[in-house]
């Protein structure tokens, strides 16, 4: 048996099964690490922000130097094909992936004309809330764009996020919030992150660090609708040690609760509940 689950992924003009072997030894994705993605979520018959998952990998394979070869709109047109070879109440991950197959001027530089497409939709159940995961300060810290390509969602820049997962995990806790080399936390291991204190809900400001995620903008947007006040502002691990209440948003589960940060417990809170509230509200009319 597979260790994945049901998959399709478009390439190259059909839709194949499984996990088709694309990359060789020889791909310069496979040994320089070119390659960038994205991720969208299909459930209960709609699929938030598509479009702008669609775009974004664009723009993520330009900074990484690769050419894209799909506009934002053929994108979308092949995922609402690809979503028909799933059962309706089957939750997918949507993911379209940008690739350099050859070196360009060097081994180290990509060939941009070389650049591949695939759009790959696989079986991901949503994430529960429950109680909230576990949290605690992150081993190591994420890279600035002098350092790494942060501005783009590259395949290159997860290793980090692993071992950091790894790490808390090891230490027996779900997650981690990560600094950024100037102390300042950036986000969890896996999703942006948000806390609540005294009525105003703060969350980090872009810096480079990280990336503005496209749930992460959903959840401020849709709270300031609602009447909450939202800051975008730097915040250090203290600020979220005595905050009222914590939660992450990202495209993998939406919006989730933190329930504990250290050996503090902490309960689902008023706000993280309106932000999910909200945001499965929004999402409602995002039918495809």
């Amino acid at each position: 048996m597979a260790w994945y689950s049901q998959t399709w992924t478009w390439y190259e003009g059909e839709w194949l099964e499984g996990n088709p072997p694309f990359i060789g030894p020889r791909s310069h994705a496979s040994w320089q690490g070119s390659t960038v993605f994205d991720g969208a979520r299909y459930y209960d018959g709609v699929a938030p922000d598509l479009d702008l998952h669609a775009a974004r990998v664009n723009r993520s394979a330009m900074a990484l130097g690769l050419k894209p070869t799909e506009t934002t709109e053929a994108i979308i047109a092949k995922a609402l094909e690809g979503f028909k070879k799933f059962s309706g109440g089957t939750a997918l991950y949507v993911k379209p992936m940008y690739w350099a197959e050859a070196d360009g001027v060097s081994t180290i530089i990509p060939d941009e004309e070389s650049t591949r497409f695939c759009l790959c939709l696989f079986e991901a159940p949503m994430g529960v809330p429950g109680a909230g995961m576990s949290v605690t300060q992150g081993t190591f810290r994420r890279p600035t764009i002098e350092t790494a390509p942060t501005d783009a969602k590259a395949g290159c820049l997860y290793p980090n996020n692993a071992r950091t997962l790894r790490a808390a995990k090891s230490a027996g806790f779900d997650n981690a919030l990560v600094l950024d080399m100037q102390g300042n936390v950036a986000e969890t291991a896996t999703s942006n992150i948000f806390l609540a204190k005294d009525g105003v809900v703060k969350t980090p400001v872009p810096n480079g660090t990280f990336l503005n995620g496209i749930t992460r903008q959903r959840v401020i947007k849709l709270l300031r609708e609602d009447g909450v006040t939202v800051e975008e502002t730097s915040l250090r691990y203290s600020d979220f040690e005595q905050a009222d209440e914590i939660f992450a948003s990202g495209n993998y589960s939406k919006v989730m609760p933190v329930g504990r940060i250290d050996d503090r417990q902490l309960q689902p809170g008023p706000f993280y509940r309106k932000a999910r509230e909200l945001y499965t509200d929004f999402a409602k009319s995002a039918k495809v």
